[in-house]
């Protein structure tokens, strides 16, 4: 399994096969995922919540954030009625205030060339509809969702289908995300695992340290080239 310590130096010069995770990673999506999930809170008679907390939800898919949001624990009709409306009031608004974040476009077209996929819990029509209204979809041999499988995140069955799908051996594959989600995703299928600071999940990497960590996307280039990289 690699993701066991070392010199960082030339440690991913290997990497070939890039997965990334999409909200906190690619895209800045915050912003009309509270107001999603507030509209939610609203229509079901339950006061609105900070937005600081919302964020601090998102992550495991879509019930996971809206059982949070309701508290209390909410019974199972409850979730399900509140995941209806997200989902419908979500799809009108995804791209209200959603951008890629500085230095998404670039990097990924420096990167190109090599096999690039999505793996995220979000439903799967949602991201590549929203990938593809951000112009990225390009860049992306397969986008795998939160409904794409039998389990979500941090099962690593979406990045052994990816393993599979693009013919990679796990020592040359990269899963670069915000959260210990997607830190536990790598681990679990024994790929190497690459963190954002920027994004949504950085308290949760605290736990689950990734093998490098970047501050800004465009500094995936040099870490993948063995320069500044910086550990945690």
């Amino acid at each position: 399994m690699v993701g066991n310590g070392g010199s960082v130096v030339g440690r991913f010069s290997g990497v070939r096969l890039l997965i990334f995770d999409l909200d906190g990673t690619l895209i800045d999506s915050r912003l009309d995922l509270v107001h999603s999930v507030n509209a939610t809170l609203e229509h079901m008679g339950r006061p609105l919540l900070p937005h600081e907390l919302i964020e601090s939800y998102v992550g495991n898919g879509v019930a996971a954030l809206i059982e949070r949001a309701l508290g209390q624990k909410p019974g199972e009709a409850e979730i399900e009625r509140g995941q209806r409306f997200f989902l419908a009031y979500y799809r009108k608004h995804m791209l209200d205030n959603t951008v890629a974040y500085p230095g998404v476009p670039e990097t990924l077209e420096v990167l190109r060339d090599r096999p690039m996929a999505v793996l995220t819990n979000k439903p799967v029509r949602f991201s590549e509809d929203i990938i593809a209204g951000l112009g990225l979809s390009p860049y992306f041999r397969f986008v795998y969702g939160g409904n794409s499988f039998a389990s979500k995140k941090p099962d690593p069955i979406g990045v052994q289908t990816l393993l599979r799908d693009l013919d990679t051996p796990p020592q040359e594959a990269m899963m670069v995300g915000d959260s210990g989600v997607d830190v536990r995703t790598a681990r679990n299928a024994g790929i190497w695992a690459c963190g954002v600071s920027y994004g949504l999940g950085l308290e949760s990497m605290r736990a689950d340290p990734p093998d490098v960590m970047l501050d800004n996307f465009s500094e995936l280039v040099p870490a993948l080239n063995g320069h500044k990289p910086k550990t945690v």
